[in-house]
């Protein structure tokens, strides 16, 4: 079965990765900086090009307010991507997400000098990749976490694994299992979210 497959709930490979979040349960309610790669975790990985050379990408909306509810839940979130082009800093302004770091070569580099402009260590961080670059900011984060068809070096080394692929509400599973662990998802779940003009 590939990775890119989603798991059906009577599969054995289901319950082994929800004893994987299980485990990480407290170390969920205890991120406060959320650090994501772009293509492949925000993005399928596809990249259009237009007739002008100009790079398109597409996201999901629905892991976009899943990054707008941790938001008003006090989670800081960045942006942490080897990629360039104007999509990514477009939609990291759409959602008020003000540490948008792209074209980066050094990934652990970059990341430590976030937590240390943030006061934030190790202890506070999660980072979600898909690929052999995100594996080297491990001793930097909490949590490293894969969606389901990140490639499979990532993907054997993560805390845990999303059941939904990059692109296509791995994102928004991340957001929702984050607000569980806090205690913030049941009164969402029952009364809905309106936005804040703030």
């Amino acid at each position: 079965m590939s990775g890119s497959t989603l798991i059906s709930r009577t599969h054995p490979r289901y319950w082994n990765r929800e004893l994987q979040w299980r485990l990480q349960w407290k170390a969920l309610a205890s991120i406060d900086l959320l650090v994501m790669d772009v293509d492949g975790v925000l993005t399928d990985g596809g990249l259009w090009l237009d007739a002008h050379g100009e790079l398109q990408k597409r996201f999901d909306v629905r892991d976009g307010l899943g990054l707008r509810l941790l938001q008003q839940e006090g989670l800081i979130l960045a942006l942490l991507s080897g990629g360039k082009g104007g999509a990514t800093e477009a939609r990291a302004n759409q959602l008020g997400i003000q540490h948008c770091l792209v074209g980066i070569k050094d990934k652990t580099a970059a990341l430590a000098e976030l937590q240390q402009q943030l006061n934030l260590s190790q202890l506070n961080t999660a980072f979600v990749g898909d690929d052999l670059n995100d594996l080297i900011v491990r001793p930097l984060v909490k949590l490293l976490l894969a969606p389901a068809d990140a490639c499979r070096p990532l993907r054997s080394q993560a805390d845990a694994v999303l059941q939904r692929r990059g692109g296509h509400g791995a994102v928004r599973e991340l957001a929702e299992r984050l607000l569980k662990a806090r205690g913030q998802w049941h009164q969402l779940r029952k009364k809905g979210w309106k936005d804040r003009n703030d």
